[in-house]
């Protein structure tokens, strides 16, 4: 089973997140850093130490993505380096432009804790994993690579999904060996209705 997994955030803690997320990304198009995000403000939910992922989208394609498993940071700081990374260091695009922030939505993933998997073979690994619930961490030896669980939308097949995960990691699709190591996960998305300037 996968981790059960809730973090009570409040429409307006959400929405507090999108706009430092947004904020962040314009702080880089302004020629700034990641922005500073003053804590004695924020609610405890919001200073939680939890892993994040920011993806930014064009018209449900993919302009970046970028966070961390496990953070020491509190999350809403976290929300602003992630953001930032997905504008300005995700290397599978150049970064972004002033031009495209009015057409970038931006969805946050607040990540469970990562609970490791005893799985001894291919198939009991195909067999366990719970499509459009589970995240899953890949790791062996020096490789590793992870899918959030929206990723079943474009991968519903537990064995595509696998295989995948495998070529990010580096990986042969086919690969399987006694030091790779599993870890799932689940998350709390949510995103903007539209993309807002």
């Amino acid at each position: 089973m996968a981790p059960s997994f809730s973090i009570k955030l409040r429409e307006t803690e959400r929405g507090q997140l999108l706009r430092i997320a947004r904020q962040s990304i314009r702080n880089g198009l302004q020629g700034g850093d990641v922005l500073e995000v003053a804590l004695h403000e924020l609610s405890d939910a919001l200073t939680s130490r939890l892993g994040v992922f920011v993806t930014l989208t064009q018209q449900d394609t993919l302009r970046g993505c970028i966070g961390a498993m496990q953070s020491s940071e509190p999350l809403a700081r976290s929300v602003a380096e992630s953001a930032y990374g997905a504008a300005f260091r995700d290397h599978r695009f150049p970064p972004l432009t002033t031009h495209e922030l009015a057409l970038t939505s931006i969805e946050i993933s607040v990540l469970s804790p990562m609970a490791p998997m005893s799985v001894e073979s291919r198939s009991e690994l195909l067999s366990t994993l719970q499509p459009e619930v589970d995240g899953l961490l890949l790791q062996d030896r020096h490789h590793r690579s992870t899918f959030l669980p929206k990723v079943w939308e474009q991968l519903p097949e537990p064995e595509a999904f696998l295989a995948h995960l495998l070529a990010k990691a580096g990986l042969p699709t086919d690969h399987w060996s006694t030091t790779l190591q599993f870890y799932r996960y689940s998350t709390v998305s949510f995103g903007e209705v539209t993309a807002a300037a």
